[in-house]
C-alpha cells in the first residue's frame, strides 16, 4: 500500500488468525500471519518455528489418557491452542517490534461463533484468559462430540475479550498500536465448499440464518482487512466488526448496544479515575 492507494493483501490464508501492518512514512508493509505458511522474512520464520515447537509441547502436555474421551478432547485442545493461546503468544511476540513503528495496526480474526453458538461454557473462557489451557479444554468435555465446537466458540470469545481488554491499554493503544478484530460468518472457503458437498452437513449449513442470503467470499473479507489496516482506521481501537450477512443481528439484535445499569456507575467512575491517572 503506497501513497494511500488501495490494494488487496497477497493472500488470505485459511489458517490465519492475525494480520499486521507496520507504517514507515507513507509506506505500509502488510504481513499476513499464518500458522502453516508465513510469507515474510526469515526472522519471522524463525519466530514461527519456535512458536510451533512450543505449541506442540503444550498440546502434548494436555493429551488425556482415556482414548475415547482423549480423541475428542485433543481436537478441542488443538482448537484452544491455535485459536486463543497461539494468537495471543504470536501478538505478544511481535508487540515490541510494532512499538518501534508509527501508527502500527493489528487485526485479529474472531468469529460470529462468539454470538451465534449457544451455551458456550464461561468456565472455558475464563480459563483461557487466565492462561489455563487444560482447564479450558476440560470445561467442554460435558458436551461430548460437540466439545470441539464449544472449544472453538470459547476460544473465539476469549480472544475477542483479550483484544478488547488489551487494545485500550498503555501497552497497545498507548504505544501507538491499533488492535481490532473481524468476526466473519460463513465465508465460501475451500473448507466450507467441502462441507457443502456433503448432503448431511449442507442441510445444516443452509438452515443457519443468514438474513441477506448466501455466503461471503474471501475477497470481501480481504477488503475489510485492507480497510482496518489502513489510515482510515486510525481511530478504530478495540472494535469487533461482524461481517456475517446479518447472522449476529438476527440472533442478538437487542443485546448490544445496551444501556449501562445504575449498579455499574461506581465501576465506571473507577475506570474514569484510572484513565485520568494514566495520562
Amino acid at each position: 500500500m503506497d501513497g494511500g492507494e488501495k490494494c488487496r493483501p497477497q493472500g488470505v490464508w485459511p489458517g490465519s488468525d492475525a494480520m499486521m501492518t507496520k507504517n514507515a512514512g507513507e509506506r505500509a508493509e502488510e504481513v499476513m500471519i499464518s500458522y502453516d505458511d508465513i510469507p515474510v522474512g526469515s526472522d519471522v520464520r524463525l519466530f514461527a518455528r519456535s512458536f510451533s515447537g512450543k505449541l506442540r509441547d503444550r498440546q502434548r502436555s494436555i493429551r488425556p489418557t482415556n482414548h475415547r474421551i482423549g480423541e475428542v478432547l485433543q481436537v478441542g485442545a488443538d482448537v484452544v491452542e491455535v485459536n486463543y493461546f497461539g494468537v495471543v503468544e504470536l501478538l505478544e511476540g511481535f508487540r515490541d517490534a510494532l512499538t518501534k513503528t508509527e501508527r502500527a495496526k493489528v487485526l485479529v480474526f474472531a468469529s460470529n461463533a462468539t454470538t451465534t453458538t449457544p451455551a458456550v461454557p464461561g468456565r472455558a473462557i475464563r480459563a483461557m484468559l487466565a492462561g489455563h489451557s487444560e482447564r479450558a479444554v476440560r470445561a467442554t468435555r460435558i458436551f461430548g462430540n460437540s466439545a470441539p465446537a464449544m472449544a472453538y466458540g470459547a476460544a473465539k470469545i476469549a480472544v475477542s475479550r483479550w483484544v478488547r481488554r488489551q487494545a485500550v491499554t498503555a501497552r497497545w493503544a498507548g504505544a501507538g498500536i491499533r488492535l481490532n478484530a473481524l468476526a466473519p460468518g460463513a465465508i465460501l472457503t475451500p473448507l466450507l465448499q467441502k462441507q457443502l458437498a456433503m448432503p448431511s452437513e449442507a442441510k445444516a449449513i443452509h438452515s443457519f440464518p443468514v438474513p441477506i442470503g448466501g455466503f461471503g467470499v474471501p475477497g470481501q473479507l480481504a477488503d475489510w482487512v485492507v480497510f482496518v489496516l489502513s489510515d482510515a482506521a486510525d481511530f478504530l481501537c478495540g472494535s469487533i466488526v461482524f461481517v456475517d450477512g446479518g447472522s449476529d443481528a438476527w440472533f442478538r439484535a437487542d443485546d448490544w448496544p445496551r444501556a449501562v445499569p445504575a449498579r455499574r456507575v461506581p465501576w465506571y467512575l473507577k475506570r474514569m479515575l484510572a484513565f485520568a491517572e494514566r495520562r
